[in-house]
Parts: C-alpha cells; sequence; structure tokens
C-alpha cells in the first residue's frame, strides 16, 4: 500500500505485517552484524580446528586456530548412522530451526521442515547445521579475531580468499567432534547445495544420501555477475574502509553497500510475478511532480531487506561468499563435470524450482542426467511455484513429502 510522503508504512512479510521506515534508518545501524565471543551463543556449539597446524586453503591462504559453530536437534543412534547434516544458503547460519531468543533473532530459517513429526523429523533423526568457513554466525570469518594479532584485530581485510570445497573440509571437524562417521544424508539450498556436491564428490564414503536444491555444479556466467555486482557496491562504500571498519562507530560501517548487494541479490531471489502481485506500481512519495528519489514501494521493501541483513550479518562475510559462490566448480582439477559427478555415488535427490530465474532448473537436470548416465541412483523434484529461488525456503508444503520419503527409503535401505 502506498504511505504517503512520511516514508513510513507496512507491507506483508512471512506471517504478518512489518513497518517499514524512511530510508534514514541506516544511521542506527551497527557496523557488523557479526555475532563475538561474549554474545548470547543461543544453541551454538563449537568445534575447533588447525589449533596446531595451519588449515591450508584450496586456493593457497592459510588460517589457524579455526572455530565452526553448530547446533543439532534430536538424539545420536548409538552406532551414529541416524545424522543428518544440513547446509545453509549464502545469508543463514546454524539456526536452521527452533524459536528465536538470546542469541537467535529470528526463528529458525527452516523451521518448518525440521523438527518432531516433520519432513526432517528429529524423532527420528540427528539433525546438524554448521555455520560455514568466512560466515560471521559464530564460525571463523572476517570479522573474527585474528589470533595472529594476538586477538586484538580482527581480520577484516587480512581474511583469505575461501571455497566451498574450503568449507566442506572445516565440516568434516563438526563430524568427528559428533561421533559421526558417515551422514545418513547431506541437504541444502542454493549457496548449501554446492556444498552438498562437494560433500558427494570430495567424501564419497562418508555419505548416504544427498539432496542439492537449486543450485548447479558450476556457477554460471550471469550467476558471477550478480556476485561481482554486490561485491563492488560494497567495496564503493567508502565507510568499507578496505575491509577494516570494524572499530568505526554505530553508523559509520559500509552499510550502505551492503544494502545494495542485498537489493541486487533480492531482486534474482524473487519472481516478476512476485513482485508485480506484491508491489505493483504502488508508490511512497506522491507522484504530483516528479524527482529523482521519489520512490516506488518495491524500493522501500528493498531499502528494507537491506537494512535487516545489516542488523546480523557483515560486509566483509558477503563478500567472502558470493566469492566463494562464484568460485564453485566441481569439474575444477577434477576433469570436467562428467568425472567429478562420477564421484557421487549414492542416491540422490535433486530439486529444482520452475520460477527460479537465478539457478534455472536446466542445471539441476543436468546434475541428475549425468548421475543417471553414470548409473547412480537419481531423481529430480521440482517445486512449482511463483516465489522463485527463495521457494525453497517458502513452499515447504511443497518441498517436505518427497524429502521425507527420499530420507525414509534411505534409512530402510541400510547401507
Amino acid at each position: 500500500m502506498a504511505a504517503g510522503a512520511t516514508g513510513a508504512g507496512f507491507f506483508t512479510e512471512g506471517r504478518g505485517k512489518v513497518e517499514v521506515r524512511s530510508a534514514a534508518m541506516p544511521a542506527a545501524l551497527p557496523v557488523s552484524g557479526a555475532w563475538r565471543p561474549g554474545d548470547p551463543p543461543g544453541r551454538r556449539r563449537f568445534a575447533r580446528l588447525a589449533v596446531d597446524r595451519p588449515f591450508v586453503l584450496e586456493g593457497g591462504g592459510q588460517l589457524g586456530d579455526i572455530a565452526i559453530a553448530y547446533e543439532t536437534w534430536g538424539e545420536l543412534a548409538a552406532d551414529g548412522d541416524n545424522a543428518i547434516l544440513v547446509c545453509h544458503a549464502l545469508t543463514g547460519d546454524t539456526h536452521a530451526a527452533g524459536t528465536m531468543g538470546p542469541g537467535h533473532a529470528a526463528p529458525g530459517w527452516w523451521d518448518g521442515l525440521i523438527g518432531p513429526g516433520r519432513a526432517i523429523d528429529t524423532d527420528r533423526w540427528f539433525v546438524v547445521c554448521a555455520n560455514v568457513l568466512g560466515g560471521c554466525q559464530g564460525s571463523t570469518g572476517p570479522a573474527s579475531d585474528d589470533p595472529r594479532r594476538g586477538g586484538e584485530r580482527r581480520y577484516g581485510s587480512a581474511f583469505p580468499v575461501v571455497s566451498i570445497r574450503d568449507i566442506v573440509r572445516t565440516q568434516t571437524a563438526v563430524a568427528r567432534d559428533l561421533g559421526v562417521l558417515r551422514w545418513l544424508s547431506v541437504i541444502g539450498g542454493s549457496m548449501g547445495g554446492m556444498q552438498v556436491l562437494e560433500w558427494g564428490v570430495m567424501f564419497p564414503e562418508r555419505v548416504r544420501s544427498l539432496v542439492p536444491i537449486a543450485t548447479a555444479a558450476a556457477a554460471s556466467a550471469q550467476q558471477i555477475a550478480f556476485g561481482s555486482a554486490g561485491r563492488k557496491a560494497i567495496r564503493l562504500d567508502p565507510r568499507w574502509r578496505g575491509g577494516d571498519y570494524y572499530e568505526a562507530a554505530p553508523g559509520d560501517g559500509p552499510t550502505e553497500g551492503l544494502s545494495i548487494a542485498r537489493s541486487i541479490a533480492q531482486i534474482t531471489y524473487r519472481s516478476d510475478d512476485v513482485f508485480t502481485d506484491r508491489f505493483g506500481r504502488e508508490v511512497v512519495e506522491p507522484l504530483d511532480g516528479f524527482s529523482l528519489w521519489q520512490r516506488f514501494e518495491v524500493e522501500r521493501y528493498l531499502e528494507y531487506h537491506g537494512a535487516k541483513l545489516a542488523r546480523r550479518f557483515d560486509a566483509n562475510s558477503y563478500l567472502c561468499l558470493t566469492k566463494a559462490m562464484d568460485l564453485h566448480d566441481l569439474a575444477r582439477g577434477r576433469g570436467g563435470i562428467d568425472e567429478a559427478l562420477a564421484r557421487i555415488a549414492v542416491p540422490t535427490l535433486v530439486v529444482g524450482i520452475s520460477s527460479d530465474s537465478l539457478y534455472p532448473t536446466y542445471q539441476q537436470r543436468l546434475v541428475r542426467d549425468v548421475l543417471h548416465d553414470k548409473g547412480t541412483p537419481s531423481d529430480y523434484f521440482e517445486i512449482e511455484s511463483h516465489h522463485g529461488h527463495d521457494a525453497f525456503l517458502i513452499d515447504l508444503d511443497q518441498l517436505g513429502p518427497p524429502l521425507a520419503r527420499f530420507l525414509s527409503d534411505v534409512d530402510k535401505s541400510g547401507g
């Protein structure tokens, strides 16, 4: 609805109405929304690795004394064979299920899918979700204290480039600490789906099944273009300060660049139908005389999501993780996509979304087709939705039943 010249109003988001204030909001935003030691831990637990030796990254850099935050739900079986790893997308975190509360600013991002009696049934399976390396919600990332500097400065610009393969390697420390030798399944969408595929290729003996959702075997040129545009928006924010902005005062961080980067991404996450149905051509400021900065309601929606992300995320982590996504390529150093996917020998449920313009369904069908041609048990399911890429977080009524059946079949098959 149009809100008039005051720049305040409401739109429907999720289960209710969300107030959207004016573009003056960034003045109150934190320099970084990263979780810090001393903040309420919530349900987080921590695995540590590379304490006594460096962790050498795929791109040649290295890290030491790495922390990986994770959460768990359910009970691990005595033989450890009922564990499921859920991998989060770009701005996700450990809190895949559960209520909001101290340490968790929002309910679990897959709360409708994970829990007792739900598709990923925690009465039956032990579920784990880890914050990725390079993230900002408990795992080591650019906002973490740099142990090479005595913990007195954040990594900031000194944090190295990480890849999806590096992320997966650190997740093995979580499995080690929990005593999980083999995951019943590894499941995730978007960037989470990239991790799923790398688990299958890198550690085929440590997984019993895979569910990659709305993802690809390699980032496409268009996906890289979107990621690059978002990173440049952050880099050009003068408050980014080359990546070393953590000592700035509240309101003086690179939130404008991060907000623009989020706007670019948000446009790709939803479909034209969603934007048209929700906002049409409704305006914020009346069009009784034009100016360059009069806004349509859709612009204010994007501003809202930019400010919302700045309160819980870190600009440097956004740079780090979008670069990891752009670098994603199963074929790199493996002789090609076919050869890489040939390493996957476990049942795989590939999921696409009919209206996904960011990760079109041909990318998921390619994965399924190659696996099928290699003799790997594989199936493809498509979510019929007008929501676009975000449908794997929204249309859980469609995703849940085939996922539950697949997991049940894998569980019953032993292996």
